[in-house]
């Protein structure tokens, strides 16, 4: 990176509202888990991300995996994880890497999400079921989250990892609609809706649950419209949170949503019947998932 670059990312850090700042968490917790994680060749989204939660997290025994590699087919243009090149071949060994990290961490709640595998037959919603069952086999009494891909809207894909029975389904909208061309490429409104429909339809008894990512110039009354229409298709959960630029390359922040107007939204939501809600500038997708439960 340029000197120049440099000083304007330095910058726009530096200018990021005193909220939005906090410890990044126990040196022990953060080194446990990225040991464990490192020696297995997997990855976590809390790393590849660089979650602002990722420490508060690990001590409260949560942990979001990240399967099939740490390189997505798609190019959002928000989202830290790699991309931009072919993917590595799914690593068979991945789901019991998995499933023995969660036993040696002790987890009681875990979350798989996944990069998007376009180039897989399936987008990889198999990956998600073989690996729901090894740890299942490994530790029967830790719950899993799933947040997927929109695997293109395909009912099977969909269909085959509800058919799992996960203890929550999640698929993050993200943004409007208005600005879902502009800051998820690749993706569709409608077509995320369908996916949290198709959940319900399968199986009206598993939780669904979505997030959305403020700060691209979306209105006060565009988020409230979005949330209208998840609970339209009968999602359960919601979160919301500050989306904070990983580099000059991702997409300039349009405004700092206050504390405040995440409160407000968040009393919206509830009154919308959403059964569990975060918000507030530092949530994200996973943040507090166990409490859910």
């Amino acid at each position: 990176m340029s000197t120049s670059r440099a000083k304007q990312l330095k910058s726009e850090i530096t200018a990021m509202p005193t909220w939005l700042r906090r410890p990044i968490g126990r040196a022990s917790e953060l080194s446990k888990v990225q040991q464990i994680v490192k020696q297995r060749q997997i990855h976590t989204i809390c790393e590849e991300g660089r979650c602002p939660n990722r420490g508060e997290c690990y001590a409260q025994k949560t942990a979001t995996f990240l399967l099939m590699g740490p390189t997505c087919t798609r190019s959002c243009a928000f989202c830290q994880v790699d991309k931009g090149h072919a993917p590595m071949p799914l690593d068979p060994q991945e789901p019991q890497k998995v499933a023995e990290a969660v036993q040696l961490l002790e987890l009681r709640y875990v979350v798989l999400t996944s990069v998007a595998r376009d180039d897989l037959s399936d987008g990889g919603a198999g990956w998600f079921v073989k690996t729901m069952e090894a740890i299942r086999q490994f530790n029967p009494d830790t719950q899993i989250e799933v947040l997927t891909p929109d695997f293109y809207g395909e009912y099977q894909p969909i269909a085959a990892i509800a058919k799992a029975k996960p203890a929550c389904y999640n698929h993050n909208i993200e943004t409007v609609r208005r600005l879902t061309g502009k800051v998820r490429r690749g993706a569709k409104y409608d077509r995320s809706l369908r996916v949290l429909q198709i959940v319900k339809e399968i199986d009206p008894a598993i939780p669904t649950k979505s997030g959305l990512m403020l700060g691209h110039g979306e209105t006060g009354e565009e988020v409230i419209e979005t949330m209208a229409d998840l609970r339209r298709v009968g999602c359960d959960r919601l979160t919301i949170g500050q989306y904070m630029r990983p580099s000059l390359e991702h997409l300039p922040v349009q405004k700092y949503w206050t504390p405040a107007e995440f409160e407000e939204l968040g009393a919206i939501a509830r009154q919308m019947g959403f059964s569990h809600v975060r918000s507030a500038p530092l949530v994200r997708s996973s943040y507090h998932a166990a409490e859910e439960a």
